[in-house]
């Protein structure tokens, strides 16, 4: 049975923030992050969520921060509602499955992207020069192609509603500083290569991924998702043939969708077929269970 949280409205918690699909709530000596089912395409919420999608969301990313563990100290304390402060009880039906108590952490003001193979925007830069974020890629690349290794290509961290830019090392490092920017481009590096081979074994791609780090008494740790469908692109190995774009199990198929559409990808957002709801959905929840082996009740 398909369970939808578009919004979170727990009156007893102190709401820090609402970003596109994720509701913060300051605890005190923690924050309560929840994934709802809100989706997001073009930096523009739209009107109808995707059932279960903020579950797929937060079980992926807590069995990447497992085998990450290794790699990288994370935010999470714990995704045992149970174990939640006693403020959190009266929402524990809604909080099960699609939240985790996360360290307060200061976020980096840059997204880590790693890419693997050209698509998207990366696909449109080195068509126009060449190049991706200032780097120089091998000629003759068609669309999706694999990379001969994986590039770092960083991006600000715009405010809801406008679209992250593209930006090179140099001017991270000028951002961040160097000891930061060279340290979260190795860890973003390995984190990629350690996850794109484990998905692999599983049949899935990931083409791309963007990571966000933080600080926790001066030390670098991985916060917010990872490796997830809203996060990177994941395309089934059975099927990929580069020379254009793939199918997919992340919101790839969703934008592919409005594109069709007469819309500007300025706010509000299109209704969606339920059609299109349906399909987005079990995208999400088969690259879970592929990933995991478990459906977590989906």
């Amino acid at each position: 049975m398909a369970r939808t949280v578009r919004e979170t409205d727990f009156s007893a918690l102190t709401l820090l923030q609402r970003g596109k699909v994720r509701d913060m709530y300051d605890l005190g000596d923690a924050y309560l992050m929840v994934a709802t089912d809100r989706m997001s395409a073009f930096d523009v919420v739209l009107p109808d969520p995707i059932p279960d999608k903020g579950v797929v969301l937060t079980q992926i990313s807590l069995y990447w921060f497992d085998i990450m563990a290794s790699l990288v100290d994370n935010h999470v304390i714990t995704a045992d509602v149970s174990s939640y402060p006693e403020s959190c009880r009266p929402y524990a039906a809604e909080l099960e499955g699609r939240s985790i108590l996360v360290k307060k952490a200061r976020p980096l003001p840059v997204e880590c992207v790693v890419r693997g193979y050209i698509t998207g925007s990366g696909w449109k830069s080195y068509q126009k020069d060449g190049t991706v974020c200032g780097i120089r890629l091998p000629d003759n690349l068609v669309e999706s192609q694999q990379l001969p290794e994986p590039i770092f290509t960083p991006s600000t961290k715009e405010e809801l509603g406008k679209h992250d830019i593209n930006i090179d090392f140099d001017e991270m490092t000028k951002r961040i500083g160097a000891p930061l920017a060279n340290k979260v481009k190795e860890l973003s590096l390995d984190i990629y290569k350690k996850g794109a081979r484990i998905a692999s074994e599983k049949g899935i791609i990931i083409a791309d991924t963007k990571f966000e780090f933080g600080l926790m008494d001066d030390e670098v740790i991985l916060i917010d998702e990872v490796l997830t469908p809203d996060s990177s692109r994941f395309w089934p190995e059975a099927t990929y043939a580069p020379g254009g774009p793939q199918k997919s199990f992340d919101k790839q198929y969703l934008r592919d969708y409005l594109l069709t559409l007469d819309w500007d990808k300025t706010p509000p957002g299109p209704v969606l077929p339920q059609e299109v709801i349906d399909n987005t959905r079990a995208r999400y929840v088969e690259a879970l269970t592929r990933l995991s082996g478990k459906t977590h009740g989906l």
